[in-house]
């Protein structure tokens, strides 16, 4: 059997136990349920996953022989494809750690300021490929 903690009385030595960077990034608020956590981790790979996807489709683009597409625009679909995979990478660490300092804080959870950006590189994505197919 487990010894639960008390919340309402003294947390004593133990509430010290955190590393020097996790009090750097969180240095109020509560230990939020480690299921929450986990989900808020899981979300922020899932977003890192879509950031890798778009440098690496903007990777591969580049690589497109010059008869598929001209090199111009192939050059610059794939520098926007590889800037909305940078900009997501950002906004889902951001939005990480805004997530996890509201779940420690109580607070509510912040607006997803990253929808946006991925709303608008997959538009632009699309409309490239469409480009493509008709050239």
């Amino acid at each position: 059997m487990t010894a639960q903690r008390d919340t309402d009385s003294d947390p004593g030595p133990a509430a010290d136990d955190r590393s020097a960077v996790s009090k750097w990034f969180f240095p109020d608020g509560e230990e939020p349920d480690p299921r929450f956590t986990l989900a808020n981790e899981r979300t922020y790979l899932a977003w890192m996953r879509t950031a890798l996807a778009f440098i690496a489709g903007g990777v591969g683009m580049e690589a497109l022989p010059d008869s598929v597409l001209e090199p111009g625009i192939r050059t610059f679909a794939a520098l926007c494809a590889i800037a909305v995979g940078i900009l997501l990478a950002a906004g889902s660490a951001v939005r990480w750690l805004r997530i996890e300092r509201a779940m420690r804080r109580d607070e509510p959870l912040p607006a997803p300021s990253i929808v946006p950006v991925l709303s608008a590189g997959s538009i632009l994505a699309a409309m490239l490929l469409g480009l493509m197919v008709l050239t």
